[in-house]
C-alpha cells in the first residue's frame, strides 16, 4: 500500500518537533562529552536533521536501517528512545545496548535500527546482507543505508552497490553529502562526476536533492520507498547538506572558510522549516514552546543518565559468543 503523505501543517510540525529533539540531543551529547561524562567520541548530526526525519517518516517500524558514526539522528528519527540512547552514551544500565555500544555503535533492534558503525562504509555491506535476507524471506520490508559523502570512496560502498543491483535488493542508499569528509573537502578527493553518477553506472536509479528541505526529502522518500517496496530494486538519494559542527565534538573545524559556514547557517533546515510552519499559520509561541519542551526533555534524560547505575562487571561476559556456540554462562 502506498505511503499516505501530506503537507498538512500538523504533520510537518510533528516532524519538526522530532528535528528539535535530535538537535537538543546532539547539543547535550557534545556538552557531556566535553565534561567527560561520555566516553569514546561524539559525532554531531547538527545541520542534517531534515534528512533523517524526512526519510524515516516514510518507513514502517519493521523496516530496517543502518548508519555510520553520525547515527544519533537516524536512531531518533527511526523511533529509538532518546532516554535509553542517553543512558547508552553514558555507558549506564538501561542503555539501548546495556551501555556497551556507546555513541558510534548506537543501535535499537526493536525499531529496526541495526546499528551505527565506526568503520567507514561498513554499514553498506551490512545493509545489503539484511536486504538479501528480506528478499529470501519474501518480506515486503526495505532497508535504508545512511552513508556520509566520505564513505563513497571506500570499497564496501562499491561492493554494496554491485551486490544490491545484481540481486535487485530492497535497499535505499541515502548519501548525506555534507561536503566534508572528516576534515577534507570531499570534491577534492572524489574522481569523476560523483555519487549519483556512480550509482547510475551500476544501473541503480539515483537522484540528488536539497537535504535541508524537509518537505522535499519527505516527498522524495515517499515515492522512492514505495517503489522499492513494490520491487523496483535498489535506489539512491544524494541529499546535499552541511554539517554545522566539526567532524567530532572536539573538532573546532578551523579548516573551513568562515564565509562558507555563515552561508550554511542561513540555509540550515531548522529555520527553513520554521519559516514554512509560520507561513502555514503555526504561531511563534507554539514553535518556541516546542523548542523549550525538546530541551527540557533531553535535560531530564541527562539527569537520568547521571543517576543511573553502572553495569555490573559480570556484564562484560554477556553478549559474548565463541566460534560456533554461545560462551558458557553468557546470555
Amino acid at each position: 500500500m502506498a505511503q499516505v503523505q501530506t503537507n498538512e501543517p500538523a504533520r510537518i510540525f510533528n516532524m519538526y518537533k522530532k528535528m528539535l529533539l535530535i538537535r537538543a540531543f546532539e547539543e547535550a551529547a557534545a556538552e557531556n562529552f566535553h565534561a567527560g561524562n561520555v566516553r569514546g567520541s561524539v559525532h554531531q548530526y547538527i545541520g542534517e536533521e531534515a534528512i533523517a526525519v524526512g526519510i524515516c517518516e516514510n518507513l514502517r517500524n519493521d523496516d530496517l536501517l543502518t548508519s555510520y558514526h553520525r547515527g544519533h539522528g537516524h536512531s531518533i528519527a527511526k523511533g529509538a528512545d532518546p532516554r535509553a540512547m542517553m543512558l547508552e552514551l553514558f555507558g549506564r544500565v538501561g542503555g539501548t545496548s546495556g551501555g556497551k555500544g556507546g555513541s558510534m555503535h548506537i543501535a535499537d533492534f526493536s525499531v529496526g535500527m541495526l546499528g551505527a558503525n565506526g568503520v567507514i562504509a561498513d554499514g553498506c555491506t551490512i545493509s545489503v546482507g539484511a536486504a538479501q535476507a528480506i528478499k529470501l524471506l519474501k518480506q515486503d520490508k526495505i532497508i535504508v543505508n545512511f552513508i556520509g559523502d566520505g564513505g563513497i570512496n571506500r570499497g564496501p560502498f562499491m561492493e554494496a552497490l554491485n551486490w544490491a543491483k545484481v540481486y535487485e535488493l530492497p535497499v535505499l542508499f541515502v548519501c548525506e553529502n555534507n561536503q566534508i569528509a572528516a576534515t577534507t573537502t570531499t570534491k577534492t578527493v572524489t574522481a569523476g562526476d560523483g555519487i549519483e553518477a556512480r550509482a547510475k553506472s551500476y544501473g541503480i536509479p539515483a537522484i540528488t536533492i536539497d537535504g535541508n528541505d524537509l518537505l522535499l526529502v519527505d516527498s522524495t522518500a515517499a515515492r522512492v520507498v514505495d517503489e522499492i517496496r513494490a520491487g523496483s530494486g535498489p535506489q539512491l538519494i544524494q541529499a546535499m547538506t552541511y554539517r554545522l559542527k566539526g567532524h567530532y565534538a572536539h573538532d573546532e573545524a578551523l579548516y573551513r572558510n568562515p564565509s562558507e559556514v555563515e552561508s550554511a547557517l542561513k540555509n540550515e533546515p531548522m529555520p527553513r522549516t520554521e519559516t514554512w510552519l509560520k507561513d502555514q499559520g503555526v504561531s511563534i509561541e507554539e514553535i518556541d514552546k516546542a523548542k523549550d519542551q525538546a530541551k527540557e526533555l533531553i535535560a531530564n534524560y541527562v539527569s537520568d543518565a547521571h543517576e543511573a547505575p553502572w553495569p555490573d562487571v559480570s556484564d562484560a561476559f554477556t553478549d559474548v559468543q565463541d566460534v560456533g556456540s554461545p560462551a558458557e554462562g553468557a546470555n
